[in-house]
């Protein structure tokens, strides 16, 4: 795994990115395409960076310039027209599709790293996980060592015995395959380099098959014969904040949305975007329905979970039917205990991210590059985590929390 030299391209290929980019971009493109937004950077621990980040603005204004150059390949494009989700006029609009540098800002104020996108949707949603990707290779590569290397080895190697000794346990058990404990990797955006990203997913999904079964990596997945997993990201359902609905109905309206666009395909709803009390309010009969299951990101999962059940009973519907899937800061451990309390109950599955990819011993970056707002007003997620809300405009929280009955 050799470490780039500066002037090498991070990113090489578009699609390098998380199955939701494609997805959401597909919908938004399809029923929204004149929708405007911005998006802000963050490192939310930036007081724990080795060294501040605003010492990567040159390498990082050189690594967006060979961003913009990029188009998609032949074979990418045939990869995504074999989804049976990904429309036929997407794969040809992506033929035609590169991302324009005009929409990306890099600055520097008080020593900390500014990076805002502002433009169509449509562009500026599929930059996210090509910057977090460039940050965090650019920070690590300046850290990176024989040493840290071998430790990020060994705690991989721990993983697979893990994973191994929980294959042993289910195949002795002879629990069937769509009640097992499955794994993908969720790690794009926090991965320490794109080369340890493709060892670990390779390392891990050729070890123990049965239980590494997809990635979000669309590249990944193309390369490795792997399933690639994802369906929508906080940024969509906050999107219809904006839109033209009823604040009040911005969640079923984006639950509408995704309905019409896959028809039954990607049927896993995100619940932590105003909370998931307020969610459920929204996640009738109707949605309970059409949706096979729930995701997972912030808040107490255990409590999550028993929500997410009994609101399946109280529509009268057998939540052994319907699937939670995890994957707010999971460790393959947590995973496991989170499988076990709800076997028998409910099908799980779980997304592990920055565990996986960025496990090497040293403090990780905790960055993120999210909407803020949206056809000129502001929007925001009102996470079941409090350190994970971010808003730019006060107001208009105090405003959501009150419209949606948050205290």
């Amino acid at each position: 795994m050799s470490i780039l030299s500066t002037n090498q391209p991070i990113i090489s290929s578009l699609l390098d990115n998380d199955l939701y980019k494609f997805t959401m971009l597909q919908a938004m493109l399809h029923q929204f395409p004149q929708t405007h937004g911005v998006y802000r950077f963050r490192c939310r621990n930036h007081h724990e960076a080795a060294y501040p980040l605003a010492s990567l603005y040159e390498d990082l204004q050189t690594q967006l310039d060979y961003l913009c150059q990029l188009s998609f390949a032949q074979d990418e494009l045939d990869y995504l027209r074999s989804l049976r989700f990904i429309k036929s006029d997407f794969v040809d609009y992506l033929e035609l599709f590169s991302l324009k540098r005009r929409f990306i800002r890099v600055s520097i104020a008080d020593n900390l790293l500014n990076i805002d996108i502002e433009g169509p949707m449509i562009q500026a949603m599929f930059f996210e996980i090509f910057v977090l990707c460039i940050v965090n290779e650019l920070y690590y590569r300046r850290l990176s060592n024989e040493q840290i290397i071998k430790e990020g080895q060994r705690r991989l190697e721990e993983k697979i015995t893990l994973l191994q000794q929980y294959d042993a346990e289910q195949t002795a058990k002879g629990v069937p395959d769509e009640l097992a404990f499955t794994v993908a990797d969720f790690g794009t955006r926090r991965r320490f380099s794109k080369a340890w990203h493709y060892h670990v997913v390779k390392s891990i999904s050729s070890a123990c098959p049965k239980i590494v079964r997809g990635t979000s990596n669309v590249y990944l997945a193309k390369q490795l014969g792997l399933t690639p997993i994802g369906t929508m990201a906080h940024e969509f359902m906050q999107a219809f904040q904006a839109l033209d609905v009823r604040l009040r109905d911005s969640q079923k309206a984006a639950l509408e949305c995704w309905v019409r666009e896959y028809r039954g395909d990607l049927g896993i709803a995100l619940t932590d975007v105003v909370g998931m009390e307020a969610f459920l309010r929204d996640f009738d009969l109707y949605f309970a329905k059409l949706f096979d299951g729930l995701r997972h990101d912030s808040g107490d999962p255990y409590q999550w979970g028993e929500k997410a059940i009994a609101h399946y009973h109280k529509l009268k519907i057998d939540p052994k039917t319907k699937i939670l899937t995890f994957s707010d800061g999971l460790t393959l451990p947590k995973a496991w205990d989170l499988h076990q309390y709800f076997a028998g109950r409910i099908k799980t599955g779980f997304g592990i991210g920055t565990n996986l990819t960025n496990d090497m011993g040293i403090t990780q970056l905790n960055i993120v590059l999210k909407l803020v707002a949206c056809n000129g007003q502001p929007v925001a997620k009102i996470s079941d985590s409090p350190g994970k809300t971010m808003i730019e405009d006060d107001t208009y929280l105090a405003y959501l929390r009150q419209v949606f009955e948050i205290k």
